[in-house]
């Protein structure tokens, strides 16, 4: 059995319905409880059942922001973020409810416990949270009309093979007022999305290769808690987890445990990996980033938002 306990919100579930029974029945003799049935809602997290497991989604928390913001009749945009930025004789300055911006953003984060899909465009709008202009204000403006158009998807927890898989990327010098690069990295337990994140680097990458491979190295550190966690739960993982990168210089890199000239400037930290991997825990394989092959990986990420229960990983 398994109890997850936030203040007064309890969720309990198990494989033997009688001994979940008779916890019950001692937790009732000894504090006051009320039994809400079957799993609804949860922190806001609101659950639907399917034939293959369950959605998570918030779309009450997500319809109350668009409410907060006045934004509930807007026109929905196909996409989080623009990629051309429209620049006026007004954008420069800055925006007069700053604290309304930052209210807004702050409840965003939290919309991004079940849609990774905007963490991106959250991450990057937050940045300029203690001086926003209005251009960050349009920014945001859009990430609304891109939610009112998407309040359905959610992230499906689907049963299936308990197997540990991983993916790895990173954008190399996109942030053009500092150049650093931004890394990425999500994990699949079976078909279930459970772990992701996309973070700046805190140094400034002189390659694509370095980017990625300091990408590597965070993906790497995750998939081995991840790892940990699951042998606590008597999920272990018997052989190396496949971590998925573009890029094979760094896999080169990762695998190479000569400390070439040109990798002197990068942090000892990130070469965790390559111990990681002789240690049998990872291994590192190349995934094609063509232009079929971002195209098919595209649709299999909005199939895994909607609140389908469809296979959520590409072949």
């Amino acid at each position: 059995m398994y109890i997850l306990i936030y203040v007064d919100d309890i969720l309990l579930t198990g494989n033997s319905s009688s001994d979940i029974k008779r916890l019950l029945e001692n937790l009732h003799s000894r504090f006051q409880m009320r039994e809400l049935g079957s799993l609804s809602q949860f922190l806001g997290i609101q659950s639907t059942t399917t034939a293959t497991g369950v959605i998570l989604h918030q779309k009450l928390y997500a319809q109350r922001i668009l409410e907060r913001a006045g934004m509930q009749n807007a026109k929905p945009v196909p996409s989080p973020s623009s990629c051309k930025t429209i620049i006026t004789t007004k954008s420069n300055e800055p925006y007069e409810n700053p604290h309304m911006y930052r209210h807004l953003l702050g409840s965003l984060q939290y919309l991004t416990l079940t849609r990774p899909d905007i963490q991106f465009t959250v991450h990057s709008l937050s940045q300029h949270m203690h001086h926003p202009l209005k251009q960050h204000f349009e920014g945001l403006k859009r990430l609304l009309r891109y939610i009112l158009g998407t309040l359905q998807l959610g992230l499906p927890l689907d049963r299936g093979p308990l197997q540990l898989k991983g993916f790895s990327d990173a954008d190399w010098a996109s942030n053009t007022d500092d150049r650093r690069s931004i890394s990425g990295y999500c994990n699949y337990l079976g078909n279930s999305l459970i772990s992701w994140q996309v973070k700046k680097q805190t140094n400034v990458a002189r390659s694509s290769t370095e980017a990625e491979y300091r990408s590597l190295a965070a993906e790497a550190a995750e998939v081995i808690w991840l790892r940990r966690l699951l042998e606590d739960f008597h999920t272990p993982q018997t052989t190396p987890t496949i971590v998925y990168c573009d890029n094979t210089s760094a896999i080169a890199l990762a695998n190479n445990p000569i400390y070439h000239a040109r990798t002197k400037h990068i942090d000892v930290d990130c070469h965790f990996i390559r111990d990681s991997i002789h240690t049998n825990h990872l291994l590192v394989h190349h995934i094609y980033s063509s232009a079929p092959t971002i195209k098919r990986l595209t649709s299999s990420r909005s199939r895994f938002l909607s609140t389908s229960s469809k296979t959520l990983l590409p072949n």
